[in-house]
C-alpha cells in the first residue's frame, strides 16, 4: 500500500523560479524563417516544494511565463532530512541517467548546472550529484525531478513497513 503524497497548491507558497536554459528554435518556412523560443523554468520554494516547466513562445519573456505557469503546475514534495534527502536514488529517463545521494552537513550541493538549480530549488543544502548519458539540460531536469519524486522520507517507509521511526535508520 503506498502512502499518497499531497501536491502543493502554487498559490499558497512562495515559490521563485530559475531558468535553466533557452532554445531558439528555427522553423524553415516558403516565406522563410521563423524564430521561436523555449524555456526550461524550475521553481521552487527553498523549503521542500520544486515543480518544472517547458515554455514556448515567439518571445523569450514569454516562454519563460509559459514556463513559470507549466511549473507551477507541476510542483512535488521532497522529503529532506537534515538538509539533505533522506537515500540514494538512481533513475534513468531517455538517455540522462541521474544519481543522487545524501551527503554529510556542510558538503554542498555537489551537481552539474541543470541538476543543481532544481536540487537548490528544492531546498536541499548537502547533496551529492551525477548525471550519466545525455547532458541535454531538459531530460538530465526532468531525471532529477522523477529522482526528488520517487524519494520516501523515513516516516512514510516506517509507516508502510508499520514499524517505529528507530527501526528503520538502525536496520
Amino acid at each position: 500500500m503506498k502512502t499518497e503524497k499531497s501536491t502543493p497548491r502554487a498559490g499558497e507558497i512562495e515559490l521563485q523560479d530559475k531558468v535553466v536554459s533557452i532554445n531558439r528554435v528555427v522553423k524553415t518556412t516558403k516565406g522563410g524563417r521563423t524564430f521561436s523560443f523555449s524555456a526550461l523554468v524550475v521553481v521552487g520554494n527553498n523549503d521542500g516544494v520544486v515543480g518544472y516547466g517547458l515554455g514556448k513562445a515567439l518571445e523569450v519573456q514569454k516562454a519563460i511565463q509559459k514556463g513559470i505557469d507549466v511549473a507551477k503546475k507541476n510542483l512535488i514534495n521532497v522529503p529532506i532530512h537534515n538538509g539533505t534527502i533522506p537515500h540514494d536514488i538512481f533513475i534513468k529517463v531517455g538517455a540522462a541517467k541521474v544519481l543522487v545521494k545524501p551527503a554529510s552537513q556542510g558538503t554542498g550541493v555537489i551537481a552539474g548546472g541543470s541538476m543543481r538549480s532544481i536540487l537548490e530549488s528544492a531546498g536541499i543544502k548537502d547533496v551529492f550529484a551525477k548525471s550519466y548519458g545525455s547532458n541535454n539540460p531538459a531530460n538530465v531536469v526532468k531525471a532529477t525531478f522523477e529522482a526528488l519524486k520517487e524519494m520516501r522520507s523515513p516516516m512514510a517507509v516506517a509507516q508502510e513497513r508499520n514499524v517505529d521511526l528507530k527501526t528503520v535508520f538502525n536496520g
